[in-house]
C-alpha cells in the first residue's frame, strides 16, 4: 500500500461494547515524524528523596499546550549490559542471563545484568562496572543497541543498553544486598522461554529481541 491509499475502516468498539465503524475516520497510511519540544516547568518541588531517586511535583505547560500538574520520578538513568559468548557456537550464542528476586515484583525474574549510571559516570564505564559486578564477566567489544525510556509517563529513568562480545570469565563482586544466580544460555533456549512467558523483565525482552533480529539477519 503506498503511502497515499487510505486503509479500510475497521469497526471499533464503543464505552458499551457495541461496533462503532461509523464513528473511526479513515486515516492515510503515513510514515510518522518525530516532533521535538520541551515543557516549560511554571514550579516544582521534590515530593520524595530517596537513596536511588526522588520524586518531583511540577507544574508545567507542555508543547503541545497542555498545562497540568505532573507527578516525575527522576533518575540518573541505568544501563543494560547483553553479554553474549558468539565463538563456542557462532549460529547459537550463548547469552548471559541473571536469575535473582525482586521484591518489587515479588519474584524471582530472569534478566541481563543492569544497574544504575552513578553520578559523573559515564554510560560504557558503568556498564563494564554492573557486568563486572554481578558475573564477573569482562568484555573486549562494546557497543551500543538501544537507549529508551520504561515508562515515560512519569518515570524519567531511561535505560542504555549495551552488546558485549569477546567476553571472559571472572569473579563477580555482588552489592551486600544482591544475591545473583549467573547462567550462559543458547540465544534459541533464551527466545524459548520468552515464548512460554518465563521471562518477564521489559529490559530483557528488548535487548534479546533485538539481538535476535540481528543474529538471524546475519546468518541469513
Amino acid at each position: 500500500m503506498s503511502s497515499s491509499e487510505t486503509p479500510a475502516a475497521h469497526p471499533t468498539q464503543t464505552a458499551h461494547g457495541a461496533a462503532a465503524s461509523s464513528q473511526m475516520p479513515d486515516l492515510p497510511v503515513v510514515a510518522p515524524e518525530l516532533r521535538e519540544g520541551k515543557a516549560e516547568i511554571l514550579s516544582s518541588h521534590e515530593s520524595f528523596h530517596g537513596k536511588i531517586f526522588s520524586v518531583y511535583t511540577e507544574e508545567v505547560l507542555e508543547p503541545n499546550g497542555v498545562r497540568a500538574t505532573r507527578d516525575v520520578v527522576r533518575h540518573n538513568g541505568s544501563v543494560v549490559v547483553l553479554a553474549v559468548d558468539e565463538t563456542t557456537d557462532p549460529s547459537d550464542p550463548l547469552i548471559v542471563l541473571e536469575q535473582q528476586f525482586r521484591h518489587a515484583a515479588n519474584q524471582y525474574l530472569f534478566e541481563l545484568p543492569a544497574g544504575r549510571v552513578d553520578p559523573g559516570e559515564t554510560t560504557r564505564h558503568a556498564a563494564e562496572r554492573e557486568l563486572i559486578e554481578e558475573t564477573g564477566y569482562r568484555a573486549t567489544q562494546w557497543e551500543t543497541l538501544v537507549k529508551y525510556y520504561a515508562s515515560p509517563g512519569f518515570v524519567a529513568e531511561w535505560m542504555e543498553i549495551y552488546l558485549a562480545t569477546g567476553i571472559t570469565t571472572g569473579e563477580a563482586q555482588p552489592e551486600e544486598d544482591e544475591k545473583i544466580d549467573t547462567y550462559l544460555v543458547p540465544l534459541s533456549r533464551v527466545l524459548r522461554m520468552i515464548d512460554e512467558g518465563r521471562i518477564h523483565d521489559g529490559k530483557t525482552l528488548i535487548g534479546v529481541m533485538l539481538y535476535a533480529r540481528r543474529h538471524a539477519a546475519r546468518q541469513g
